[in-house]
């Protein structure tokens, strides 16, 4: 990330309006950046690939779903976010730091987080694309590279967590499925069937706590 706005911001520091013009634009963009930065992307997919496991089109709605994920993705940046707020805003409103020395080093631990969830081979995909040279270490690695790479890895990380939660589901689509047709209702639909016996297995299983878990240790490796 400090590549990317380094040259926003000069050597000593910027006037108040810069300032304020910079902020607007950092602000512009920051739905993006929570996207494709943080655990956000990785927990809303799962959440809502378990919510069409379940068979409930609405329930729980959008507005939930987007409610736990933020507050799941505040939970597991919280490291990362201290240690921002901890070498860049406090040194930065106490006047120590300039707005571009603040922006590199809240770059470093985010850009830490973003290297332990992405995959090698992703990585190397997208180096071989920008025809970038051989990092010699992690931290080399540019935001301009690291980006797409960590996206895609969240994005594959994220359907496998939704097929390991979707298969037990699709075991009672199937199970209730078959004993309808043995039966010869089949005028009557699986799902509506099924849908009791799937709410019914999540709920003993505690089924929210299970996943909001798995998804919180699933970065325990960052």
């Amino acid at each position: 990330m400090g590549e990317l706005l380094n040259g926003a911001a000069g050597s000593q520091g910027l006037a108040l309006p810069l300032q304020l013009l910079l902020l607007m634009s950092l602000l512009t963009v920051l739905p993006s950046l929570v996207l494709m930065m943080t655990s956000f992307t990785r927990i809303i997919i799962v959440l809502s690939i378990l919510r069409q496991a379940l068979g409930l089109q609405q329930t729980p709605p959008n507005q939930v779903l987007v409610g736990l994920s933020l507050f799941l993705t505040l939970f597991v940046m919280q490291p990362v976010l201290s240690t921002i707020n901890k070498t860049a805003v406090e040194p930065y409103s106490r006047k120590e730091i300039a707005v571009d020395a603040a922006i590199q080093r809240a770059g470093v631990p985010l850009h830490a987080f973003m290297m332990a969830q992405t995959r090698k081979a992703d990585l190397a995909m997208f180096a071989d694309i920008a025809k970038a040279p051989k990092f010699n270490a992690p931290a080399d690695v540019p935001f301009s590279i690291l980006l797409p790479a960590y996206a895609t890895s969240e994005l594959k990380t994220a359907f496998q967590i939704g097929f390991l939660i979707f298969l037990p589901f699709l075991i009672i689509d199937l199970i209730v499925a078959s004993a309808l047709m043995s039966l010869g209702m089949m005028m009557l639909s699986p799902t509506i069937v099924s849908m009791p016996f799937k709410l019914l297995l999540f709920v003993l299983v505690d089924g929210w706590a299970l996943t909001m878990g798995s998804l919180a240790a699933s970065f325990a490796g960052s």
